[in-house]
């Protein structure tokens, strides 16, 4: 039986706020820990969120499809797979779920619950990494879905620990995240004047990757 929308939304906004609190708070003490090495804090920081989302998607896979992510609603929305009506609705939770993570990592770690980034990530570079990250991030998630389902939590959480270094960006990849990040002046941070270049690259790279899945595994619906 299909969970109800009450119960999807909630693993949404669940699993969001997990994926965020894991992404500032391993931020703030990868920086605290690593005495100035930025490789290393990176480090501290792509860790904990592949094996967050790994867990996360495990878990809230049978309740919500474990989206987190509106670019992935959006990419499986354009697929028809999931209704528009929906899909805004897993939307506002995902953004919801986001901004309660990053303010429970701030908490956690005794800072000021608002905060704004002042962190610039901006540049051709830059968006072009965002739209690549969310490129491979769609074509990894309707890859396992068509071929071997049960891999895709494994497959997810090891492409983002893989995007994190290989994209200039650190591979965000995901509107909910971005949106989240602008307010947290922390070392996962994005000042907001980055938030519109970064949502319009990956929702680009989102829907490329949904138009090259349907020619890899047509969809039988």
């Amino acid at each position: 039986m299909t969970p109800s929308l009450a119960k999807r939304l909630a693993a949404e906004a669940l699993g969001t706020a997990f994926l965020l609190a894991t992404v500032v708070g391993s931020g703030i003490m990868a920086q605290k820990l690593s005495g100035g090495n930025v490789a290393l804090a990176l480090l501290g920081n792509t860790l904990p969120t592949g094996a967050i989302l790994a867990v996360l998607i495990l878990i809230f896979g049978p309740v919500s499809g474990a989206h987190f992510n509106p670019a992935v609603s959006l990419a499986f929305a354009a697929r028809g797979e999931l209704s528009w009506q929906v899909t805004g609705a897993y939307a506002v939770a995902q953004v919801a779920g986001a901004i309660a993570g990053v303010w429970a990592a701030h908490l956690m770690f005794d800072l000021p619950v608002w905060q704004l980034s002042t962190t610039i990530r901006t540049g051709p570079g830059q968006w072009l990494a965002e739209a690549i990250a969310a490129f491979g991030l769609l074509l990894a998630i309707f890859g396992c879905v068509a071929n071997a389902p049960g891999t895709t939590a494994y497959a997810v959480g090891l492409y983002i620990v893989a995007a994190y270094w290989f994209t200039a960006s650190t591979s965000f990849a995901n509107p909910a995240v971005t949106i989240a990040r602008a307010l947290s002046d922390t070392f996962a941070g994005i000042a907001p004047s980055g938030i519109l270049a970064f949502i319009a690259a990956q929702i680009v790279g989102a829907m490329a990757a949904t138009a090259l899945a349907r020619w890899f595994w047509p969809n039988p619906r």
